[in-house]
This record gives structure tokens, C-alpha cells and sequence, in this order.
């Protein structure tokens, strides 16, 4: 009887030392969202033409005033631009660059870019440490036809990269959440 005592604290220590010992007391690191209020993207013609500025400023955030949204002009038919992103928080002064976070997190951030119709194509020039595109820079072709389209730029934090398709710029497996999208009306002529 006393064996079976003694068996039954030890049995009794033993699990409320495994509980104990288990509890996570490490605090669990928080990402906060970024604010982005300003997206740019520059767009420069190989061989020579005009750079087309794309931007959008929303400087009151989520707050009730839309966008600002500009777009410096039309780009060329059958051309391939070398496009870069930049984005700003201009809530504080100076503007926070949210470039460096993206850079420093690229394994947890993708652009994709999407175009209303087939009067361009994107593709992607800049990758993670994984292999996997980011989307900070990236070519812009045009086709040889004319015309109009909304090209649509998103920021997904924490995109499923291996899903089918986003790695080539698909986001309908990405997943994830939409940090930024800005619709851009653009031409071709």
C-alpha cells in the first residue's frame, strides 16, 4: 500500500512538473501591418523613350478622403519597360520607406500584377532568399496592340509561394493577407 502511495505522488509530481514545464512563457513577436499611403512605381523603356510614373497617394490612410491616383502618361506599343516599386508611409516626417521592411521580409511579401485585358505582360526581375519572386522590380511588355487596361498592383503579406501559379504571378492560390492594392488605368499607344 505504501509502494502504491508513493508511486501515485511521484506519478502526480511527475505530471505537474511536465505541465509546468511546458508553458510558453516567451512572448510571441508581433508583426505589425504596415501604414503605406504612397505606392510609385517608375517605369523606364529599354533603348530609350519616356518613363512612365505610375503613383497613388492616400495620405489620410483608411480615412474617408479616395486615393490620388496619377499616371504620367501612355507607354509605347511593343515595348519592354524595367519597373520599380517604392513605398512610402508619409503619415510620419520624413516618410517612413517600407521598401526596407519588404527587403528585409521578402520570404513573407509578393506583388502581383494584373491586367484587365492582353495589351501588356509582367513579369517578375527581383527574387527571395528562397528563389521566389518579391515584385520590387519586375518588366512591363507591351504587345503590338493598342488600347486600354487597369493594371492592378497588390502586396500580400504572407503569400503561400508554393501554391500553383504564384510563383508566376497567379494570386488566386497566394493566400495571405492584402497589405496594399491600387487599380492603375493605363494605354498602350
Amino acid at each position: 500500500m505504501k509502494t502504491f502511495k508513493k508511486a501515485s505522488i511521484l506519478l502526480l509530481l511527475a505530471i505537474t512538473f511536465t505541465l509546468t514545464s511546458c508553458e510558453n512563457d516567451d512572448p510571441i513577436a508581433v508583426n505589425e501591418e504596415e501604414v503605406i499611403t504612397t505606392i510609385t512605381a517608375t517605369l523606364v523603356p529599354v533603348g530609350g523613350g519616356n518613363t512612365i510614373t505610375l503613383q497613388s497617394r492616400d495620405l489620410d490612410g483608411d480615412g474617408p478622403n479616395a486615393p490620388v491616383i496619377t499616371v504620367s502618361g501612355p507607354f509605347s506599343v511593343n515595348k519592354t519597360y524595367n519597373g520599380s516599386l517604392v513605398l512610402l508611409n508619409e503619415t510620419e516626417s520624413p516618410a517612413e520607406n517600407i521598401n526596407e521592411e519588404i527587403e528585409e521580409e521578402d520570404d513573407e511579401h509578393q506583388f502581383f500584377f494584373q491586367l484587365s485585358n492582353n495589351i501588356a505582360t509582367v513579369t517578375y526581375a527581383d527574387a527571395d532568399g528562397n528563389g521566389n519572386p518579391v515584385g520590387l522590380k519586375f518588366n512591363l511588355t507591351t504587345s503590338t496592340t493598342l488600347g486600354s487596361s487597369n493594371l492592378t498592383i497588390t502586396l500580400r503579406h504572407e503569400p503561400n509561394k508554393l501554391a500553383a501559379g504564384v510563383s508566376s504571378g497567379s494570386i488566386t492560390n497566394a493566400g495571405g493577407e492584402t497589405d496594399i492594392q491600387v487599380v492603375f488605368p493605363i494605354s498602350v499607344q
